[in-house]
């Protein structure tokens, strides 16, 4: 077994869920970059310092964070964000209690502390692949290009790949992302994308990155929401312009089976500062509003 390069010992609140709290961080569970493995997450990534790989494990009411690579010492410096324990649910209680469904979720999702990772282009690569498609042929083109720039993330487990290097993307032709089921336009905004990744990466907060990142043609609300949500930790992101969202929370919030979204963000205005957060724990109960007519395809989206 391969010795971790750094090691920290973390402690949870009572009831925290790591798997709960760090799906956010993978596509799926076959996901090449990410992946919880024997109660282990395991994330790969690109740091300052080089790669790294950095495990999360419950042990005895801890959290063991360890490290692998050059950036080792900067995954676990920065693990309890990534895991979630410096998620701030100052105000919650308050705003959750004036709505009982959200109320309920609140109080049976606890456990559930939304991630930090501090990075911004891995998870753009994700949200540009999921722009307009299928959830299914987003993955196929994220896992293809992953596997494309193949490069080894450092650790015991094995196969884990390391995202792609932002250089390594925005050089390449459009007609390399093609076959992955990649149309010119979403290339291009990806190609866009990693051209500026460094200005991106030094963002102060969620707000700057918003502005960025909305500032590159392909990019809207729906994206931008979608990356600073994880980058930042930010509660507050909604995805304005999902195709299912604004539904679910009429749904939940209204009883209404259809909405768009001015009305959503009407019926989330009173969880201002954690709206996305009531979206989060929604997806978490499995939320849906009721389906009429021909099943609509899971993840597609009206904008991006």
């Amino acid at each position: 077994m391969t010795s971790p390069d750094a090691r920290r010992t973390l402690r949870p609140p009572a009831g925290y869920r790591l798997a709960a709290s760090v799906r956010a961080l993978t596509f799926s569970p076959y996901d090449p970059c990410a992946r919880i493995a024997a109660g282990t997450f395991w994330w790969a990534t690109r740091t300052p310092d080089g790669p790294a790989t950095l495990a999360l494990r419950p042990e005895a009411g801890e959290l063991l964070a360890e490290g692998y690579g050059p950036g080792a010492a900067w995954v676990v410096d920065r693990a309890d964000r990534i895991a979630g324990l410096c998620d701030d649910l100052t105000g919650f209680a308050a705003l959750a209690a004036a709505h009982p469904l959200v109320a309920r979720l609140a109080h049976t999702h606890h456990g559930l502390r939304m991630p930090a990772t501090g990075q911004v282009f891995p998870r753009l690569l994700r949200a540009v692949f999921e722009q307009k498609v299928t959830g299914k042929e987003a993955y196929r083109a994220y896992a293809a290009t992953v596997r494309h720039f193949r490069e080894p993330a450092p650790g015991p487990l094995q196969p884990l790949l390391l995202p792609p290097e932002p250089a390594a993307v925005a050089a390449t032709p459009y007609w390399v992302f093609h076959p992955f089921g990649v149309e010119q336009r979403r290339a291009d905004t990806l190609r866009r994308a990693a051209a500026v990744a460094d200005r991106l990466e030094r963002c102060a907060d969620s707000a700057e990155a918003t502005r960025r990142l909305t500032a590159i043609p392909g990019i809207g609300p729906w994206t931008a929401a979608e990356v600073v949500r994880i980058a930042y930790g930010d509660p507050d992101a909604v995805s304005v312009g999902d195709y299912h969202v604004p539904n679910t929370v009429a749904w939940a919030l209204a009883g209404e089976p259809r909405g768009d979204d001015a009305r959503m963000l009407a019926l989330l205005e009173p969880f201002r500062g954690h709206r996305g957060r009531v979206c989060v724990l929604l997806e978490a109960a499995g939320v849906q509003a009721p389906k009429y007519g021909p099943r609509a395809p899971i993840r597609s989206f009206a904008r991006y």
